[in-house]
């Protein structure tokens, strides 16, 4: 009996249940994760570190014109419209857990056709943070930073050709739209191509790159510091400078210098040509509007100018 109480010795009373706490922890909680999206795996670290590669920083300068920035598109209706309209692109980042409707599947199946466009799934707080907290419904595409040409190449392509240079430069033109419809009209006309200033102007943006409808990517563009300085680089070619203002001398169908070798500049549509621009173009030329409207954007107004130089050449 004595040895009985010294084995019991070691009791105190009573054991306190755990109310059930044990039973339910070893329920389950449903289908595993994959790795990439559970916190603190492996291969969650590598699709984050990959997802904050993409950027929006200066790329280095890179040939005569230097580069353009990298730049993304945002949302599903905006993907989808990119990659359906040619803009170039090298990563299509993909939200985990996204909700594949038919937008998400068009945006796959047009970047696996076109190839070049890596695919990346990333969690969406890492979405969130490159984009800055914008509405981008699991889709994100990277577009690479655009390749300006020097002013100087435009004339070089047009003599390689055997032709007399037809360019178009904008001064102080910021609409990325405006500038793609002028980028169109010049690659209709048989111009080569466009010059646009360094600051204070729009560049080839992926708005740019849609509303050219493609041309962009046979017309190039190029990027001078100083458009006035690009402009007095052209007349030592012996190419014209005809600025297009409302208050021009002569109207376009009667300049002549249409034919020749020629640098169309067009101003901003609020603004017009700025003075020192103004002062360097050899004639300025109006478009007569027996309408009446005051002015035209950018982009009408090079296609008619455009379509009288063509005309002149044919």
């Amino acid at each position: 009996m004595a040895a009985h109480n010294r084995r019991m010795s070691g009791k105190k009373g009573a054991q306190v249940g755990s109310g059930g706490q044990r039973r339910r922890g070893l329920e389950g909680k449903g289908p595993t994760p994959p790795a990439e999206a559970r916190k603190g795996h492996k291969k969650n670290r590598i699709a984050g570190a990959k997802a904050k590669q993409i950027v929006r920083k200066p790329s280095p300068r890179g040939g005569r014109g230097g580069k353009g920035t990298s730049e993304m598109v945002v949302g599903r209706n905006s993907v989808v419209e990119a990659l359906r309209e040619g803009v170039p692109a090298t990563m299509l980042y993909v939200q985990q857990f996204i909700d594949n409707d038919e937008r998400v599947r068009e945006a796959l199946k047009l970047a696996a056709d076109r190839g070049g466009i890596h695919l990346m799934e990333a969690p969406r707080p890492e979405l969130d943070r490159m984009t800055n907290g914008l509405n981008h419904q699991g889709l994100v595409l990277q577009v690479p930073p655009y390749e300006y040409a020097h002013p100087e190449d435009l004339t070089a392509a047009a003599y390689d050709e055997g032709a007399q240079p037809l360019i178009v430069a904008l001064d102080g033109v910021t609409d990325p739209r405006n500038l793609g419809a002028v980028v169109r009209s010049v690659s209709a006309f048989g111009g080569h191509g466009v010059v646009v200033p360094e600051r204070r102007a729009a560049g080839m943006s992926a708005g740019a790159w849609k509303t050219s409808a493609g041309a962009a990517a046979r017309t190039p563009v190029a990027r001078a510091s100083n458009l006035t300085r690009a402009l007095e680089a052209y007349k030592k070619a012996g190419l014209v400078v005809v600025g297009l203002a409302a208050d021009g001398e002569a109207e376009v169908g009667d300049l002549e210098a249409l034919g020749g070798p020629v640098v169309i500049v067009i101003g901003s549509e609020g603004k017009g040509l700025s003075r020192l621009v103004g002062e360097t173009c050899d004639f300025r030329v109006r478009i007569p509007m027996p309408g009446g409207t005051e002015s035209l954007n950018a982009g009408v107004a090079a296609g008619v100018v455009l379509y009288e130089a063509a005309r002149r050449r044919a």
